[in-house]
């Protein structure tokens, strides 16, 4: 899956009933809850390409101790900032660790002139997120705005560069059957970023006769998601969930006209069932 992908879909983890809808009472702790999903996820074979691929897909979500975590792909999320309240305002400060697989195989990409351009290496970044969220906003007390920032930097050399993610998320349960959000948010990427993935050097330019291209740092891209859950047990809260979810990501700037990019246009989804524990 590629690095937009990964990062476009990490706000799946808002599809499964927060901790805090596990309560009758507004002032009561939360409870530990783990969540797992199994299913498969549409994604495009490379950041810019014009079609797409599918894959299987997990992810898995939990508090423990007032310690929340989440996966999607290859990206790990936790909070370390427990929650007081069921509802009412969280603070959000953890590390997170993600793998970018962005057209480190030929067979994927499904393009000759990608391919000519050379296997990337896997990229692994480091870094954390920082954020702020609300219980209790608009429709009952258990609907929830945030926002957060996620930064992380290539710590393996293959772009060397960093990424700012700023998210603003909205997830409410309309039942006890039913969970659903949206969200909204872009990619800020290093000039390592830009010449590994959007760049064209004069040697790849020949074996691909595509034009040599130099992009800059700056806001490769916006994304706009949304998800829904629904609960197959009767209850959201526990046992067994089918959830859906869409995201489409505008290429931008110095990106989105990069002769890498077959389309600015990317489009993601996936569907698959969760079991809460």
């Amino acid at each position: 899956m590629t690095s937009s992908a990964l990062r476009h879909l990490a706000f799946v983890a808002a599809l499964f009933p927060t901790a805090a809808f596990a309560q009758d009472a507004s002032d009561a702790p939360r409870r530990d809850s783990v969540t797992l999903g199994v299913g498969a996820a549409s994604v495009p074979r490379f950041e810019g390409a014009s079609d797409n691929t599918i894959i299987p897909a997990a992810a898995i979500r939990g508090t423990v101790s007032g310690i929340s975590f989440s996966t999607i792909g290859a990206g790990l999320y936790v909070d370390l900032v427990p929650a007081r309240a069921a509802t009412g305002i969280d603070f959000i400060l953890g590390p997170v660790a993600h793998v970018t697989l962005n057209r480190t195989s030929r067979k994927r990409t499904h393009d000759p002139q990608i391919n000519a351009l050379g296997k990337l290496d896997v990229a692994v970044e480091l870094g954390g997120d920082i954020g702020i969220s609300r219980t209790g906003v608009f429709t009952s007390d258990f609907d929830t705005l945030s926002f957060d920032v996620a930064v992380t930097h290539d710590v393996t050399g293959t772009h060397d560069s960093l990424i700012v993610t700023p998210t603003f998320a909205y997830a409410t349960p309309l039942s006890t059957k039913l969970y659903v959000g949206a969200s909204v948010s872009a990619n800020y990427v290093g000039k390592g970023y830009g010449r590994t993935y959007f760049g064209v050097d004069g040697a790849q330019s020949l074996a691909s006769a595509l034009p040599v291209y130099d992009p800059g740092s700056g806001i490769k891209d916006i994304n706009f998601g949304l998800l829904s859950n629904v609960s197959l047990s009767g209850d959201l809260r526990r046992g067994l969930s089918l959830f859906a979810l869409g995201n489409y990501a505008r290429l931008l700037g110095d990106f989105g006209r990069s002769p890498v990019v077959r389309d600015r246009g990317q489009w993601f989804g996936g569907a698959g069932l969760a079991y809460t524990f």
